[in-house]
């Protein structure tokens, strides 16, 4: 009997368990046969699917695939109820560990703002009145975006080579547990998904643009499928799995690639659509004060910590996100309830540590960027390059 080629077993691995939780696979372009396949054939227990993955870890060099199929492993036990604590499920899907984040370091973050934002009253009402001064319509979000991603695509063509005939398609949802979603469909096209439910100030519209499309998801899905799926016949690069290491690092990607963009010349022509919008925004003080919260998104790795390690309830945790990651009530409970979904329980953790690995990887050396968007890069390799990041 011949034993089927690594990287179908790791499709078939992915698609199996995709079939257990909605969502868990981020994209799929590879062999439409192969997902027929699957889709026909009896659910297999999360226990056996486990098993598989160790069966395919045995066979498995040290490598990318090798991290990737971990992942899987991980998630499959936890599917099968495995028992593991909550930080070494997201150490075993990511390969980083989450660790709980000193409140010192938040209180350094909020020092940094009550300088950005002097004036009278505590920072948290000085912060609310900054986030509303800013504040898009919602009828406007959708063609901002629109016109966002249209000159974001334009300048990430500077900086690397694009697909012929790739594009995105914009469109506005409700009631989703995210703020936005890049649905990568195959063959350099993707589908941007906004929840219009929040609102949303000009420095988020921005970033949010940036972080689903130019230089962040999309872009990085269609080099990597031009380059690695059809040019090297990689066929493992035909699946987004979202448990696994290959999403901190895409995250991590995402997270850096709007300060490419608003931190060099294209900064003002992306700032001018906003304007053309009527929404005033000083934009090298908007990305001041985004650089100085930013650290505060580790307050979101402490409250899922709070939630599945500690058994704190929602109304704590939540309280805690709007004590330390300045949050406004609306926007923790959105987080809470990104926290308590089966897809994304552990997936917080990637946007902070992953944006902190990549920022320190490729700093604002264009070839490192390039390399990200384009080839297989371990989280192993970032860490080792970094010297880590806060989670261990």
């Amino acid at each position: 009997m011949t034993t089927a080629p690594a990287a179908e077993r790791y499709l078939r691995l992915g698609l199996r368990l995709g079939r257990h939780v909605e969502g868990i696979v981020g994209a799929y372009f590879g062999p439409p046969e192969l997902a027929t396949a699957v889709d026909e054939e009896p659910l297999r227990e999360p226990r056996h699917l486990a098993a598989d993955a160790d069966a395919l870890l045995a066979e498995l060099d040290d490598g990318w695939l090798r991290d990737q199929v971990a992942g899987l492993r991980a998630y499959a036990g936890a599917l099968a109820s495995e028992a593991v604590s909550y930080a070494d499920e997201v150490e075993g899907c990511y390969g980083v560990r989450p660790v709980r984040t000193d409140e010192r370091v938040f209180a350094a973050a909020h020092d940094e703002l009550e300088r950005l934002l002097p004036g009278d009253g505590p920072l948290v009402g000085r912060y609310r009145r900054f986030e509303r001064s800013l504040r898009v319509p919602a009828e406007l979000i959708e063609p901002t975006i629109t016109a966002v991603i249209q000159e974001a695509g334009r300048r990430t063509r500077e900086l690397v080579e694009l697909p012929e005939g790739e594009g995105v398609v914009v469109e506005s949802v409700r009631d989703k547990p995210w703020l936005a979603f890049c649905q990568y469909l195959g063959r350099f096209r993707s589908r941007i998904s906004v929840n219009v439910d929040l609102p949303m100030t000009a420095i988020e519209l921005l970033v949010l643009a940036m972080h689903e499309t130019y230089p962040g998801h999309h872009a990085e899905r269609c080099c990597k499928e031009r380059l690695l799926v059809r040019g090297r016949g990689l066929l493992e690069e035909a699946i987004v799995l979202v448990p696994t290491p290959q999403s901190l690092v895409s995250e991590g990607i995402a997270g850096l690639a709007p300060y490419v963009l608003l931190e060099t010349a294209a900064g003002e022509a992306l700032a001018a659509i906003v304007h053309d919008a009527g929404i005033g925004l000083d934009l090298a003080h908007a990305v001041a004060l985004q650089r100085a919260w930013e650290p505060c998104t580790w307050a979101e790795v402490n409250a899922a910590l709070m939630l599945h390690e500690d058994g704190k309830t929602d109304e704590e945790a939540q309280a805690y996100l709007e004590r330390w990651g300045l949050l406004d009530p609306e926007h923790a409970a959105h987080v809470i309830r990104f926290l308590r979904e089966p897809t994304s329980r552990t997936y917080i953790l990637t946007y902070a540590a992953g944006l902190e690995l990549c920022r320190a990887f490729a700093g604002s050396r264009p070839e490192r960027l390039r390399r990200l968007l384009t080839e297989q890069v371990r989280v192993g390799e970032l860490r080792g390059a970094t010297g880590g990041s806060r989670g261990r």
